[in-house]
């Protein structure tokens, strides 16, 4: 039997359903909660309905990259694995990665040589074992988080803001970096043409998106535009991605 036909069998999908009905029945018992909670902080419903609309909002362009990544996942893992996967905690950009460890692991490159039984399996399992490590920590940490927030803080909330805003900023900077440097860095090792195009394209997708978040975000302060502020990384995104596709 083909290995793709295994990979897209039903019981593929049944048991990659289990799990992402778990997530979706998280998501409802969160949003139950937090309207319980907001109505007693003594937040209306026109607020509460306002903050979801604009989170709704906001996550429309991560999720079409997402989109693209369980497309690329497809292909190479099967439509169940690669809706599972890109359901839950992982990334596009780790999914992509676990899976081609793990079937390299075997002597296959992902996306390029035939898929084989004992792939997908190194595939699937690289992929669930190697996030297993963020469940853990986040299930023995959660309830400690309070105590070390007022270590930390000592009473300020200012100070977890600047925190919490600093890492969030670190973070993006460093993943933009390696974007920004790779081109230069390819250049002086005299690599293969078709790569260092390829990173120049990412590099520009790095500065387009830095460019036009500004200008929709002036432009959003300046008119006091709300709708713009809510789609500004929805329009950032696909701007930048159209661009660096037509060039």
């Amino acid at each position: 039997m083909d290995i793709m036909s295994i990979a897209n069998s039903p019981a593929m999908w049944i048991a990659c359903a289990i799990p992402v009905c778990f997530v979706v029945l998280q998501a409802v018992l969160f949003l139950r909660e937090a309207r319980k909670a907001g109505a007693e902080m003594g937040l209306t419903n026109e607020q509460m309905k306002n903050a979801m609309r604009s989170s709704a909002v906001t996550s429309i362009g991560p999720s079409i990259v997402v989109l693209s990544g369980m497309l690329s996942l497809l292909v190479t893992v099967g439509a169940p694995v690669g809706w599972m996967r890109l359901s839950m905690i992982g990334s596009v950009m780790f999914e992509s990665i676990a899976a081609g460890l793990g079937t390299s692991a075997v002597g296959v490159t992902l996306g390029t040589d035939p898929m084989t039984a004992e792939a997908l399996g190194m595939a699937v399992w690289t992929m669930i074992l190697c996030s297993i490590g963020w469940v853990i920590f986040a299930t023995f940490s959660a309830n400690k988080m309070d105590k070390i927030e007022a270590k930390v803080a000592k009473g300020n909330t200012a100070t977890m803001t600047m925190i919490a805003s600093c890492a969030i900023i670190g973070v993006f900077s460093a993943m933009c970096a390696s974007h920004l440097i790779k081109p230069v860095y390819q250049l002086a090792l005299a690599a293969d043409p078709a790569v260092v195009a390829g990173s120049w394209k990412n590099c520009l997708a790095c500065v387009l998106g830095a460019v036009i978040m500004y200008v929709l975000n002036t432009v959003a302060g300046k008119k006091g535009i709300g709708w713009l502020k809510e789609w500004a990384l929805t329009i950032t995104i696909l701007v930048a991605m159209i661009i660096t596709a037509l060039i």
